[in-house]
């Protein structure tokens, strides 16, 4: 009995004592839930109580809160913060070391937010700029812009200031020149649009086949000037205006000018060179560079010295000119004889002595001149004279006329220091550069040509070449009428005889054509308007070649809207930029 009653109060016991931990249980999951659901709330409103600022000193967490992957140095920051609090005796309660908890109070995680996007922005710009300004050494710099072709240079001047003064140096397009780095491109002038001279110059990139419209008001209302290249510059001598009409190429009433200007491509820039002895219009250039010590040179430079004579008392005076140019006269028939200076060892004043070594500083120099022969005078008259252009002293001075009976001048070109000039006469003679006199030449048969279509003296390459329009038989053929063909000749410089060389694959519509030469290349554009609409194509002869032949590089795609006018108007030149 007494075993039965102690088996119960046991059994008793173990029932109240899981009751007992019922309850504990009921509690614990109780306030779990609660802790769970207002943990939820919590997160729901944008804080946290999970991570309390709870040290073992009273510290605040030091619970890094990685706001953005790209500043790496962050964590550097959190892991020394961290180790730092640990050597004090710092525990932390809550999370780990790589935790990414945000334990911030109550605005504190928006001005650390816009205080890290400030330096993000800040950041971004910087890399912005490094991007836009690379930091190249000028040289380096300078030998990437050196090949770019001429249209990414002009865009390369639009980067920033830098880029822009760089590519405008003439020392880079010396290395341009130097390295072989340019392409032919063609500059086209005289154009005529709605009746009125466009104040525009059409230029054909040679590379890219592309044409280029540069404005330029200093050409406004001129027609019949000449056009002469010079390295990377393009010289506008002479020409005419109308009177009545401004703008309008009419030739009963006009005025000739002297005027000379130097245009620029790279720059776009103009220039107002020295002006012409006489007025002339459509003069015959050719472009040379000589050597200072070349009697054309020596008798320039004495012909200024010249303007000054001694008294008895060794002092100077500038002599006005006699009003029968006798001085002049006797310095053209003593311009062949070599120049030697004065004996008399009296004393020259300061001025000329300081000219005299700037002479002999420049000695060692190249010089480029221009000569000007023929044209019409302002009373539309045929010329007969010549000038020469220094370069270097900025002046032109007159040289010998042109042969007797040697017609009126139509084209010229210079050739190994030689302008060769021919004639509506087909004659022709030649102006030696470096001594300063005419030569007349007898060659062969000249090419025939059809009335109206005047030879153009092309040189290449130390060769000289002749485009001439004549008839072309009709090889027996009963029917078959004879038809104009556009000829290529080649002067043998031995024997002095034209022999052909190829024929040009268009018929002669223009009666203008305009040719120009760029070392090997001969450079041809015609317009002529046919059916009401003006036409114009562009083409290219290398002459290095075997068997030279012509190809098309341009079709009717700059004179669409261009007047008829155009094609008696325009005149070519050709650069290397």
């Amino acid at each position: 009995m007494i075993e039965n009653l102690a088996g119960e109060t046991s059994l008793n016991q173990e029932f109240e004592a899981l009751r007992v931990s019922k309850r504990i249980v009921k509690t614990v999951s109780h306030k779990l839930r609660k802790r769970s659901k207002s943990e939820v709330e919590e997160k729901e409103k944008g804080t946290s109580l999970s991570c309390l600022s709870l040290y073992a000193r009273g510290g605040g967490c030091k619970v890094g809160a990685e706001m953005c992957d790209e500043f790496a140095d962050s964590n550097a920051r959190r892991r020394r913060s961290s180790t730092s609090e640990e050597a004090r005796g710092y525990t932390a309660i809550c999370g780990a070391e790589e935790t990414g908890i945000d334990c911030f109070s109550y605005g504190v995680r928006e001005r650390f937010w816009k205080r890290h996007s400030r330096k993000n922005s800040e950041i971004e710009d910087c890399m912005a700029n490094s991007v836009m300004h690379p930091f190249l050494p000028d040289d380096v710099l300078e030998m990437c812009l050196m090949r770019l072709p001429m249209t990414s240079l002009m865009n390369a001047r639009l980067v920033c200031k830098r880029w822009r003064h760089l590519a405008t140096t003439p020392r880079l397009m010396q290395m341009r020149r130097e390295q072989q780095y340019q392409t032919p491109w063609l500059f086209l002038f005289g154009t005529v649009r709605n009746g009125y001279c466009s104040a525009e110059i059409h230029a054909l990139d040679m590379c890219l086949n592309q044409w280029h419209r540069v404005d330029s008001d200093v050409l406004k209302g001129r027609f019949l000037f000449s056009v002469a290249g010079i390295r990377d510059s393009i010289y506008i001598v002479g020409g005419c205006t109308s009177l009545s009409n401004y703008g309008k190429p009419d030739k009963t009433s006009f005025k000739t000018h002297k005027g000379v200007f130097m245009f620029s491509p790279v720059s776009k820039s103009w220039r107002k060179s020295a002006s012409l002895k006489h007025a002339r219009s459509s003069p015959i250039l050719g472009v040379c560079e000589v050597n200072s010590d070349c009697l054309v040179i020596r008798g320039l430079q004495t012909r200024q010295d010249r303007r000054f004579h001694r008294s008895r008392g060794g002092d100077t005076l500038e002599v006005y000119e006699d009003p029968h140019r006798l001085s002049v006269r006797i310095q053209h028939a003593n311009v062949l004889e070599p120049i030697e200076s004065s004996t008399n060892t009296t004393r020259r004043p300061a001025k000329m002595s300081n000219q005299k070594s700037e002479t002999a500083n420049s000695k060692d120099s190249k010089r480029i001149v221009i000569i000007a022969v023929g044209g019409l005078g302002p009373w539309d008259e045929a010329l007969d004279s010549g000038e020469i252009y220094d370069s270097l002293s900025n002046k032109w001075v007159e040289i010998q006329r042109l042969p007797l009976d040697f017609g009126t001048a139509c084209s010229g070109v210079v050739c190994n220091s030689m302008f060769y000039v021919y004639s509506e006469a087909d004659k022709l003679a030649a102006y030696d550069m470096e001594r300063g006199f005419w030569v007349s030449i007898q060659t062969a048969p000249s090419p025939s040509s059809i009335h109206g279509y005047s030879p153009k003296l092309i040189s290449c390459s130390s060769r000289i070449f002749m485009l001439s329009v004549s008839w072309c038989e009709s090889d027996g053929q009963i029917g078959r009428r004879n038809k104009a063909v556009r000829k290529l000749w080649e002067l043998d410089m031995m024997y002095l005889v034209w022999k052909e060389v190829s024929v040009h694959p268009d018929a002669p519509m223009d009666w203008n054509a305009a040719f120009t030469s760029d070392k090997n290349l001969i450079f041809g554009v015609e317009m002529f308007k046919i059916f009401g609409q003006v036409l114009n194509f562009s083409t290219v002869c290398n002459v290095s070649e075997t068997r030279s032949r012509w190809t098309h590089v341009s079709r009717n795609h700059m004179a669409m809207d261009l007047d008829a006018s155009s094609c008696a108007t325009k005149t070519m030149a050709a650069l290397h930029l």
